[in-house]
């Protein structure tokens, strides 16, 4: 296990500084918030995992360079797990009382995530797992301490069918249809099945289930079931060096691309960049964001992060898919501790527990989010004891060979449908660990 600190830039307004740089007792001094990082540099994820660590640490940065979060500074420092979930679990227990103890974890794994579910509510450390984790987790009255915020495996499965359902001229003319899911063979995978599953019963398509275990660099008996049985849609749950290996193995045996459509796990720049022209048409439903090297909050990391030398990692990939995963994941990590001081006290260090309360209560304006520069990139987030998701939208972009475009206008999960989905999850969990929903009390707590 690695752990690597990470310096961040302090941005000190001080009186009478005449712009001289802080001395370290005044830095030593700082208020700081510890925003610790499961990251994942190493091994079969480290093509995707890296750049999302680097937009998360290069806007951890960012908001230093804006004086912080009414002027407590984010403290970040990495722990390498390579998508382990031992390492994962090594690594959040080094981590959690360190600099005055945790605000949050962010493990980047479903398996981290499920392992670390266990542990959260004693060490009263909440969990971000957007886009990721266990999707039951959305319901806050079952789950205190978990959020899967903007987006769970649920809305990527149920936006990936309604955008298929939709090129096809509407949900009946999936009836009779054979819709191939190659899936990572974890917990991961497994977890977009059950939405799947629950739109199959609903609207009469076939489910060819094509589980790939990991690292998945071996692909050709799968591929082969898909060019024998010739499934009218392929929908890929994949990460890392598993998604262009399908790719691939999809453009050997001649399957379309066109017919190809990932998660937001299987969508991103290293997912294509070698594959290139011949991944043209392939598709992915995005956790709002895509590719956004043009936004506000991009232009503002150039300017008060790598212009000054400050960067984390390479200055091309800032606003990359991935990249911008990072900076959603660190701008949420952030804004619930400014939500948090909003009660607890603003311009002081919050805990993990009162953080919590901050990630419970957010409220994301779009007003707020074009303020702080992500304009067009995501919509407005809103929490409460029973949402700790806040927000079920998606898009879909399609590679043209060099790169990705949008391919769709904003889809919307259909709650009516997850919802009791999450319900039902969330209350058999609680059912097996002998646990209770929350009291209205404690969701005042």
């Amino acid at each position: 296990m690695k752990i690597r600190s990470i310096p961040l830039a302090i941005a000190l307004a001080a009186a009478g500084a005449g712009g001289l740089l802080a001395s370290s007792a005044a830095l030593a001094q700082a208020k700081q918030q510890f925003f610790p990082v499961l990251s994942g540099r190493t091994g079969p994820v480290a093509p995707n995992a890296t750049p999302w660590a680097n937009g998360h640490n290069d806007y951890m940065k960012l908001v230093n360079a804006r004086g912080g979060i009414n002027g407590v500074m984010t403290l970040v420092e990495e722990c390498e797990t390579a998508y382990d979930t031992a390492r994962g679990v090594e690594c959040y227990e080094r981590l959690k009382g360190k600099n005055g103890g945790a605000t949050v974890f962010q493990p980047l794994s479903t398996g981290i995530t499920f392992a670390l579910t266990e542990k959260v509510p004693a060490d009263k450390i909440p969990l971000i797992t957007s886009g990721y984790g266990r999707s039951d987790t959305a319901d806050g009255g079952i789950f205190k301490w978990n959020f899967p915020l903007i987006g769970h495996y649920w809305v990527a499965g149920d936006t990936v069918l309604q955008h298929i359902a939709k090129t096809q001229g509407g949900w009946d003319k999936l009836k009779g249809k054979k819709i191939g899911v190659v899936y990572h063979d974890s917990a991961f995978g497994k977890e977009l099945l059950p939405i799947l599953t629950e739109r199959s019963k609903m609207y009469g398509f076939e489910l060819l289930l094509l589980p790939v275990p990991a690292p998945g660099v071996e692909q050709k008996s799968i591929w082969l079931q898909v060019r024998q049985q010739r499934p009218d849609f392929v929908v890929m749950q994949t990460w890392g060096v598993m998604t262009p290996t399908a790719i691939k193995e999809a453009v050997a045996t001649g399957y379309p691309r066109e017919k190809m459509f990932g998660t937001w796990w299987s969508g991103a720049e290293p997912d294509l960049k070698d594959v290139g022209a011949a991944a043209k048409g392939y598709s992915a439903v995005m956790i709002q964001h895509g590719a956004e090297p043009q936004s506000a909050v991009v232009k503002e990391i150039l300017e008060k992060v790598h212009a000054k030398g400050q960067g984390t990692g390479p200055k091309d990939e800032v606003g990359s898919v991935l990249y911008m995963r990072g900076v959603l994941g660190a701008l949420l990590a952030t804004e619930g501790v400014r939500a948090a001081q909003e009660r607890f006290g603003k311009g002081k260090v919050m805990t993990g527990e009162q953080a919590r309360w901050g990630y419970e209560n957010l409220n994301l304006t779009q007003a707020k989010l074009d303020a702080l520069g992500f304009k067009n990139v995501m919509r407005p987030v809103s929490t409460s004891c029973a949402d700790h998701m806040g927000s079920a939208f998606a898009r879909v972009h399609t590679w043209d060979g060099a790169k990705f475009t949008w391919a769709s206008d904003w889809l919307q999960a259909d709650e009516q449908i997850i919802k009791p989905m999450v319900k039902a999850s969330a209350e058999k969990y609680a059912g097996e660990k002998k646990l209770t929903r929350r009291t209205p009390e404690d969701c005042q707590s």
